[in-house]
């Protein structure tokens, strides 16, 4: 069982007969009245979105998933195909169910798959991930007023902030679980 006051992006659970996937949470104590967690959360068979509010002392079932290391192989058609390294079994994701981690994966990169009952229905990418800068703006010396940060986009297409001397061709380390920037490799 897991409780409402626990809740955490990626906590899969059971409520009504359906399974759901916490994509973002907000716990909230108000001056007055009771706290409460405001959730938005995905319906891991239909992939429908729904927002809702919960008590942090509700409690509900943890959904039994399960999770397999797989390789990223390519897109073709809005469908995205990773197989597994165990069997070679490759199996086709829509971008709804790759679409957080695809900002951080190339192609050959391993990824953590999600499934339920054998039904694949989220991937994860790594924690920490290494992609090489294809555009950013040169820092000027001396400019610190903005707080001495820049955008810069990756080979993937994400745009992470970064420091003024990362340059473009630069390879970067990023904490995937929260887009920023780490370390030059």
């Amino acid at each position: 069982m897991v409780s409402a006051g626990d809740f955490k992006k990626g906590v899969t659970f059971e409520m009504d007969g359906n399974v759901f996937s916490i994509i973002e949470f907000q716990h909230v104590k108000p001056g007055k009245g009771a706290a409460f967690v405001r959730t938005k959360i995905r319906n891991v068979r239909s992939g429908a979105v729904v927002e809702k509010t919960f008590n942090p002392t509700e409690r509900y079932p943890k959904a039994q998933v399960e999770t397999r290391e797989m390789q990223y192989l390519y897109e073709d058609g809005g469908l995205y195909y990773f197989m597994d390294g165990e069997t070679f079994e490759q199996i086709p994701l829509n971008f709804e169910q790759v679409e957080e981690a695809l900002k951080y994966l190339k192609e050959n990169d391993n990824a953590t798959v999600r499934s339920l009952k054998g039904i694949a229905f989220s991937v994860v990418a790594p924690n920490f991930v290494e992609l090489e800068i294809v555009k950013t703006d040169p820092g000027f010396k001396g400019d610190t007023a903005t707080g001495a940060n820049k955008p810069a986009t990756v080979e993937t297409g994400a745009v992470i902030t970064v420091p003024l001397f990362v340059e473009q061709g630069d390879v970067i380390r990023i904490d995937t679980r929260t887009g920023e920037y780490m370390e030059r490799v």
